[in-house]
């Protein structure tokens, strides 16, 4: 292992000494008045085939500075700005360091902006960020999730999600269109980096949010994948499957047919391994939905359809397809339909202790669980531009559910002394049904070109559900008096009719800066809940006695009307604005089964939202906010039933409750260097509530809860997250990229205990680091570090102040050789010595792959998995609260090998020829 180090050191100074160091410097200004241009792209690429070397950003004063180290003698360096010509010049590397002196650049006609801002690795357009996608260098094969890894700014965990300076990607779009929904990992995963063009980054809008010339969401970006021309006619996709030791399988494919403006895609999925089913054999994405440190959560969310529904291991099936097309110019429609079936089977063993002013208690429970089910979902889009000035949007879902559940709970309570006090075991049988229609209508008519405009939004929702329930319970008591066994069978049925309608015109005081907005919305939400429990007759050997006190029969109301002003200012750097609604809420419950508990309130109540952004330069911008809202208690928490469908935990709700004022304060920075290579971005928030509800709770002699609910003052919270990167690029093969942040909370909470009202304090930190070291085709190095601190502290004497500390510690390596070959490695490591005994405190987890190209340049790959190589894999947990500490351990998939196959074919042509891909 020495001589192996010495020789890879001895390697690298070679290396480096053999490399050219050059330094390169200049000011950018505009050939028509001499000002300085900031966010011009400066790069550097090779003469002979026009590979991009580096690249860097003018600043404000058209400032800019290249390092870099380069095998290379000679290079072409080229400035490209929008709207003016390229400046293109060749650079004799011996003369280093080298300063241009002030380059003007002369103005550019239409046509030449389209070349200069193609041939860019990025351009900075007003609000939005373009990257050109040839100038990223990744591996063979790459996904569109692999290409943004080395974007700058751009950062993706090992989930799929993607933060752009700090902020969260919510859709992602592939020519301005939906791919299969808003789901960004099945576009990042499915599609591959040889198709696109262009990546470009936005604020998250709607489309009537763009077309009226709205802000949109601040807080989220979308990415628009776009595809070359060359590659909008032709036929692509990718095919995987893989079998393995313990029965273990997964197979998956998609198939896309692009016909220019037309695109249909095809896919299908299935695995017993907790993944989604679309990884398609990319050894980093292949180790399913297992993780030794976390939920250990079997299920998953695909475009907000939950598969497996549970945690545990989860066996799914899924196929889908998407479909969007121009119909005529001006008519876009993009449709999609998804079936996914899936059985997830778990098991929980589950400690705690609970903590109550003047003792304390603990509880023990086993659950088994399983669970079928199948979801069908389709999606539909339409947009009509009727005129420039004229936008029509349609949105209608179609769902549909089926379930199956089986589940067995046993669990038993003990005195601070260890003696029994109460026993429980329920088991049950579950099917439901559910049907669920929404739509979404807009219409967005603009007035003139000062900013004017009319929208009116219809949103309307149709649910109802279905349960049929057959449960069987016994709950023990010491002194033997208050037993209660159940033998029922419960029919449910849940309706809700939602419509919301809001109208918004725009004044504009100022042409396209100041706005005056006048909106008007209404909400009508009605539910429908009927519970009917039927306890079985001996006699009869049938479920035929109705049992009022298990059965329910409510209709509630929810309607809220809001007239509210607006003002807002929008310039280039600086926008702000800030609305005033007012709320009319009426809130009524009908009791068929029980008139004299109906209930009807009225309330009233003001809300306010503001906010202000400015960006300083195309590199660094902030933005902050006030909001406050007004949130209605629950009906079920104000309705005077009691719930004893649970005897250990008697519910009441309290009619007197009023509504809760949140206020939230938030701001946040965002900063890219992208001379020096470093980010920063900053988030923090502060909320606070006034008469918040929370659940009121008295605990008697045999430890039954019997609860209601509470109006109270003093909760609030504060979150401060933050994250630094730093690139250093070695040479022009090796690159370090740094990265440090940290996520803290501190938070009051008033609560009740066993009717005693008292105040918590919980104080977490959580700060990461972690080293990414990349080395073209020979190897990758990404270690990384967390360490959570959590500290409660509580204002009555009696409740022990409670402190943890958890450590997890993650190393994921590549190799590239020998050539053909990928092996790769993730290992994590995780200690929580606060969990208590008979659960595991710390454990390894190991994957290993290791994957061979075969058949030159077809993209087919032989794929050997080791997945938790240690046998080690475990999800044990301590969650701490000011009433209890729990600690909790549920089912988590085990070892396993498998050996997978995938192959990826194209037959995108250039200018729209299909080349033959055969044989698919």
């Amino acid at each position: 292992m020495k001589q192996l180090l010495c020789v890879m050191a001895l390697l690298s100074a070679v290396i480096c000494y053999s490399q050219n160091s050059l330094q390169i410097s200049g000011t950018i200004v505009s050939k028509d008045d001499k000002s300085p241009l900031e966010a011009a792209t400066v790069y550097l690429e090779r003469i002979q085939d026009s590979t991009l070397v580096t690249y860097t950003i003018s600043d404000k004063n058209g400032h800019f500075e290249i390092q870099e180290k380069t095998y290379e003698t000679h290079l072409n360096l080229v400035i490209s700005y929008v709207g003016l010509q390229e400046y293109k010049t060749k650079i004799d590397l011996s003369k280093s360091p080298i300063n241009l002196g002030e380059i003007a650049m002369e103005s550019a006609n239409a046509l030449q902006e389209v070349v200069i801002t193609s041939r860019a690795p990025i351009t900075i357009k007003k609000d939005t960020l373009e990257f050109n996608v040839k100038s990223f260098k990744t591996k063979k094969d790459a996904t569109v999730e692999d290409l943004l890894k080395e974007l700058p700014g751009v950062e993706v965990d090992e989930n799929g999600k993607i933060k752009v300076n700090g902020k969260e990607v919510n859709k992602i779009l592939v020519n301005g269109k939906p791919f299969f929904g808003d789901d960004p990992t099945i576009t990042t995963r499915s599609l591959t980096k040889e198709i696109i063009e262009k990546i470009q980054i936005v604020d998250t809008k709607t489309k009537s949010e763009a077309f009226a010339g709205e802000e949109g969401d601040t807080e989220n970006k979308t990415i628009n994948l776009t595809i070359k021309e060359e590659n909008n006619k032709g036929v692509f996709g990718r095919v995987a499957a893989g079998g393995g030791t313990d029965k273990r399988y997964e197979f998956a494919g998609i198939v896309n047919v692009f016909d220019n403006d037309q695109r249909i895609s095809v896919l299908a999925g299935g695995n017993n391994i907790n993944s989604p089913g679309f990884s398609f054999g990319e050894i980093q994405k292949m180790f399913g939905g297992g993780s030794f440190y976390g939920t250990g959560n079997g299920s998953f969310v695909f475009n907000g359809r939950n598969f497996g529904g549970g945690e545990g291991i989860t066996v799914s099936n899924n196929v889908g397809v998407n479909f969007a097309d121009e119909l005529a110019k001006g008519i876009d429609v993009s449709a999609d339909y998804f079936l996914s079936s899936s059985n997830s089977e778990n098991e929980i063993v589950t400690k705690r202790e609970n903590i109550l002013p003047d003792r304390r208690y603990f509880t023990e429970s086993y659950v088994n669980s399983n669970s079928n089910i199948d979801n069908h979902s389709s999606n539909l889009e339409f947009d009509i531009e009727v005129d420039s000035t004229f936008l029509i949007n349609i949105r209608p879902s179609f769902k549909l559910l089926k379930s199956q559940t089986t589940y067995a709970k046993e669990e038993s309570s003990f005195d601070e002394f260890g003696a029994l006090t109460n026993a429980s075991n329920s088991s049950s049988f579950v099917e439901t049904f559910g049907r669920n229609f929404s739509n979404d209508f807009n219409v967005t008519k603009r007035f003139g070109t000062k900013g004017a405009f009319l929208k009116f939004d219809l949103n309307t929702e149709f649910n109802s559900t279905e349960t049929d329930e057959f449960a069987n319970s016994q709950t023990m008591f010491e002194d033997d008096t208050q037993n209660i066994d159940r033998d029922q069978y419960s029919d449910g049925k849940q309706n809700l009719e939602s419509l919301f309608a809001r109208i918004t015109y725009r004044l504009p005081l100022i042409a396209k800066t100041l706005f005056l907005d006048f909106e008007y919305g209404t909400r009508t939400e009605t539910r429908e809940s009927i519970r009917s429990t039927f306890d079985f007759d001996d006699a009869a050997q049938d479920y035929t006695s109705f049992n009022e006190d298990l059965s329910t029969n409510f209709n509630y109301t929810n309607k809220r009307n809001t007239p509210s002003l607006g003002l807002s200012y929008k310039k280039e750097k600086l926008s702000l604005g800030m609305e005033v609604g007012y709320v009319f809420r009426t809130l009524e419950n009908r009791d068929e089964l029980r008139p004299e508990m109906s209930l009807k309130q009225n309330f009233e109540a003001l809300e306010l939202n503001s906010h202000i952004s400015h960006r300083f330069s195309p590199k660094t911008s902030m933005y902050s906010g006030y909001n406050l809202s007004n949130q209605p208690p629950q009906i079920s928490q104000m309705s005077p039933f009691q719930d004893v469908s649970d005897p250990l935990n008697i519910v009441t709700g309290n009619p007197n409750l009023e509504p809760a004022n949140r206020h939230s304060f938030y701001g946040g920075f965002n900063s890219f260097d992208f001379q020096k290579k470093t980010g920063f971005w900053g988030y923090a928030s502060v909320n606070i509530t006034e008469n918040q509800v929370v659940s009121r709770s008295v605990i008697d002699e045999d430890l039954v809860r019997y609860t209601t609910y509470e109006n109270v003052d003093g909760n609030h919270s504060i979150y401060v997250n933050a994250s630094y990167t730093k690139t250093i690029k070695m040479d022009s093969l090796k690159t370090l990229r740094l990265r440090v942040g940290t996520n803290t909370s501190i938070s009051r909470a008033v609560n009740f205990n066993n009717d005693q009202q008292y105040a918590s304090k919980n104080r977490a930190i959580g700060p990461y680091g972690g080293i990414a070291f990349t080395w073209t085709d020979i190897m990758e190095l990404e270690p990384n570090y967390r360490v959570s601190f959590n500290k409660s502290t509580y204002n009555l004497e009696v409740f022990d102040d409670q402190e943890f500390i958890r450590h997890d510690l993650g190393i994921r390596t590549a190799t590239f050789l020998p050539k053909k070959f990928e092996w790769r490695n993730d290992i994590k490591y995780s200690y929580n010595p606060n969990v208590s005994s008979g659960f595991q405190k710390s454990a390894w987890f190991w994957n290993s792959t290791l994957a061979y190209s075969v058949l030159k340049d077809q993209g087919t790959t032989i794929t050997l998995k080791a997945y938790d190589l240690l046998n080690q894999n475990t999800n044990a947990q301590r969650t701490a609260t000011e009433n209890y500490i729990q600690d909790k351990q549920s089912s988590v998939l085990q070892q396993y090998f498998m050996l997978s196959f995938s192959w990826k074919f194209n037959s995108l042509g250039k200018k729209g020829e299909i080349d033959d891909f055969g044989g698919f």
